[in-house]
């Protein structure tokens, strides 16, 4: 949660999910961040109401050639899942120390930007959204990473894990910028 902290956001509003990709941070058994109050799952993190987040970290399809033993192909991967309850932060100095947590922690360790918390832009922005807190009611980590492979089979996969998401990132930036 902490190097991959844009999470998967997911409510239930008249039996159809609401899904929201939503950076937060963790503090002391919750979870914090905020949205544009006109996002469809702004009025569902308020009051108390459940809510569902996966953070994913990375994944990759590992191939048999990688191992040094016959094996099958296969997918690694990272998560966390959590459930919680989310209720509305409506004192707007917490929203904006909110706001410079969130940038303190996504800026280190180099903190090369620090958000004022006196900032004019930031007074002008705190109208247009609603900060919230998720209070943690359960949290399981889930992984595939080859971890029942030989010694050496697992680090050629963490090797191949490493490898593939970094190759993915460059080709998929390469097409799109």
């Amino acid at each position: 949660m902490k190097s991959y902290p844009l999470a998967t956001v997911i409510s239930i509003n008249n039996h159809e999910p609401v899904i929201t990709h939503l950076p937060l941070i963790y503090e002391a058994g919750k979870l914090i961040g905020h949205l544009d109050k006109n996002n469809p799952h702004a009025n569902l993190l308020k009051n108390d109401l459940p809510v569902t987040l996966i953070f994913s970290g990375p994944q990759c399809y590992i191939s048999p050639n990688i191992y040094t033993t016959t094996q099958l192909p296969t997918w690694n991967y990272i998560k966390v899942h959590i459930t919680g309850h989310a209720k509305e932060i409506t004192n707007p100095e917490t929203i904006k120390q909110s706001m410079v947590a969130m940038t303190e922690f996504l800026e280190a360790p180099m903190h090369k930007y620090v958000l004022d918390m006196n900032n004019d832009k930031m007074e002008q922005f705190i109208p247009y959204v609603v900060g919230f807190e998720i209070e943690i009611l359960s949290w399981e980590g889930k992984f595939k990473l080859s971890q029942d492979k030989k010694p050496q089979d697992i680090e050629n996969a963490k090797a191949e894990l490493i490898r593939a998401n970094q190759e993915n990132i460059k080709a998929f930036l390469d097409r799109i910028v």
